[in-house]
C-alpha cells in the first residue's frame, strides 16, 4: 500500500537517510515511490498500516504519516485518483466522526477558499459528525507549489499578483505523528551539563537514528564531551558509553556530592540505566582489544580549526623515556597529563574508519561529521576503507562552509567495500597547518586580507 509522509522542510539530505535506517530497525520492507529535497511529501510503499506506523514512530525529521487516498496534478485528476483508489473504502468511514484540513507548502489559501474545495469531496457520502477537535478521522488535502514562483512574486506591488495554482495536490487520512517532539525534551537549552561543541537535539537524534540506534545494542562515542550522542542513543534504547582524550570535557566543573556532567545528563533524562561509562582515551592509540564489540559507532571529531589537533605522544626527537617523581614513574601518580602532540585531520580520519572496520560487528554502522567547504578548493575527499561500506552521506549547510555526516556499514566477512580506500596517510608536519590541510585553506580562503593601508 501507499502512504504519504509529510516530512519538515529541515535538513533535507538527512531525511531520505532516516527514513531508510528507521526500515531496517522496524524490519519494515520499504520502497520509496515519490521523494524530492525540495518538497516536504514523500510517497512510500510498505506492506500495511501496522508497518507504516511502526517506520516513522520514531522519526525525528518526519511530522506526520496518512493513508495515500489519491493524488494529481490538479483537482480534476486528484478526485478521480481518489475514485479509483478508495471507492470500496468509503463505506467504513460513512458514520465516523471526521474533519477535513489543509496543508499547503510554499503557498497558500484563505478560508473562503479552501470550502468549495473541501465540499468538492462530498460524493464520498461521509455522514458522521464534524468534530474539529479530536475527531474519529482527519482527511487531509495537501498542495504543493513551485516555491521558485511564490519566492518571485512582487511584494511591493499595489496590484495583486494572481495566486499561483499548485503543481502538486495529494489527498489523506492520517495515520500517526512522528517524534518531533522528543526535541523539546532534549533542548540544550534545557540540559544540565553542555559546552559550545555539544551536538543539537534534533542532529543528534537523528544520527542516532540513522546509525541504527536501538534496544540491547552498544554504541560508544570516541570523542564524548558531553554526551549528546550518548544521550541521543541512550533515547532509543541502546547501552552507551564514551571516551575523549581530555576527560575535563566529560566530567566537567567538580562538584562536591554532585555526579560528573555527563552523568548528570543521563540522570536528568532517567537514562543512567543505560549509561555505562566514559573514561579517558585517545582513540589513535585505543585501548580496546581489535575484535567486533560494537554495534553502532557515532561522533563527532574535533575539526582542527579553533586548535590544532593532538593525540598521545611526544614528538620525535623528544625523551620518550618515563619521568620519576621521587623513584615513582610520574604517569602511576594521581592527576598525571600524559604528554600529547599535534597530529593530521586526514590521518585521523583513516584511524576512525580503521578503528570501526576492527570494532564494529558485521552490519553494524559508524555515523561521524567531517568538515567541507562549498568551494572546491578546500573540499576534503571523503575516507574509505575496504571493510566498510559507504551507506549515506548528509549534508548541513553553513554561510561559507559545511560539514557532512558520513555513515558506512561494516561489511560481512569475505564482503568487501566497492570504494577503492584511500592510501594510508602518514602525518608530515609539525604545525597544526601543515598538520591539517583543511584548516590551513579554511584560513587562507576566509580570513580577510589585512588592511594595506597605512596609517598615518
Amino acid at each position: 500500500m501507499e502512504y504519504l509522509v509529510r516530512f519538515a522542510q529541515v535538513h533535507e539530505s538527512f531525511r531520505r537517510s532516516e527514513i531508510e535506517a528507521l526500515a531496517i530497525v522496524s524490519n519494515v520492507d520499504l520502497e520509496i515511490v515519490e521523494y524530492d529535497e525540495e518538497s516536504p511529501f514523500c510517497i512510500i510503499k510498505v506492506p500495511d498500516e501496522k508497518a507504516a506506523r511502526a517506520l516513522v514512530s520514531r522519526s525525528v525529521l518526519v511530522k506526520s504519516l496518512y493513508e495515500l487516498w489519491g493524488k494529481g496534478q490538479n483537482y480534476q485528476e486528484l478526485h478521480e485518483d481518489v475514485r479509483r483508489r478508495t471507492e470500496s473504502k468509503w463505506p467504513d468511514y460513512r458514520t465516523c466522526s471526521f474533519k477535513f484540513d489543509f496543508d499547503s507548502y510554499a503557498g497558500k489559501r484563505t478560508s473562503k477558499e479552501k470550502i468549495p474545495l473541501i465540499q468538492s469531496f462530498g460524493y464520498m457520502a461521509f455522514e458522521g459528525p464534524i468534530i474539529m477537535a479530536d475527531p474519529d478521522e482527519t482527511f487531509i488535502i495537501f498542495e504543493l507549489y513551485d516555491h521558485r514562483v511564490a519566492s518571485s512574486r512582487d511584494k511591493t506591488s499595489r496590484t495583486p499578483s494572481p495566486q499561483p495554482e499548485p503543481t502538486k495536490l495529494y489527498f489523506g487520512r492520517w495515520l500517526a505523528s512522528g517524534s518531533r517532539d522528543v526535541m523539546d525534551k532534549y533542548d540544550l537549552k534545557k540540559r544540565s551539563y553542555i559546552s559550545t561543541t555539544s551536538m543539537d537535539a534534533e542532529l543528534s537524534l537523528v544520527s542516532a537514528n540513522i546509525t541504527l540506534a536501538a534496544p540491547g545494542k552498544v554504541f560508544y562515542d570516541p570523542f564524548v564531551g558531553t554526551g549528546s550522542f550518548c544521550v541521543a542513543a541512550a533515547h532509543f534504547g541502546a547501552f552507551t558509553f564514551g571516551s575523549d582524550i581530555d576527560a575535563r570535557s566529560f566530567k566537567g566543573q567538580k562538584e562536591e556530592g554532585k555526579p560528573i556532567g555527563l552523568v548528570r545528563n543521563m540522570l536528568q533524562y532517567g537514562l543512567e540505566a543505560n549509561y555505562l561509562d566514559a573514561f579517558t582515551s585517545d582513540l589513535t592509540n585505543t585501548p580496546f582489544r581489535n575484535m567486533p564489540i560494537f554495534d553502532g559507532i557515532i561522533c563527532d571529531p574535533p575539526y582542527g580549526i579553533r586548535e590544532g589537533l593532538k593525540v598521545l605522544g611526544t614528538r620525535e626527537g623528544k625523551n620518550v623515556g618515563p619521568v620519576y617523581v621521587d623513584g615513582v614513574p610520574t604517569y602511576t601518580l594521581e592527576g598525571y597529563i600524559p604528554p600529547k602532540k599535534p597530529y593530521s585531520f586526514e590521518a585521523m580520519l583513516n584511524d576512525i574508519l580503521e578503528f570501526a572496520a576492527q570494532t564494529l560487528v558485521p552490519n553494524g554502522r559508524i555515523s561521524f561529521w567531517m568538515p567541507t567547504a562549498n568551494d572546491e578548493d578546500i573540499e576534503l575527499a571523503i575516507p574509505s576503507n575496504r571493510h566498510l561500506e559507504l551507506v549515506s552521506v548528509c549534508v548541513q549547510q553553513f554561510n561559507k562552509w559545511s560539514r557532512r555526516l558520513l555513515t558506512y556499514r561494516r561489511c560481512l566477512e569475505g564482503e568487501g567495500s566497492a570504494i577503492e580506500p584511500r592510501a594510508k596517510i602518514v602525518p608530515a608536519g609539525t604545525t597544526a597547518d601543515e598538520l591539517n590541510s583543511f584548516r590551513k585553506r579554511y584560513f587562507q580562503r576566509f580570513t580577510p586580507k589585512a588592511n594595506s593601508c597605512s596609517t598615518p
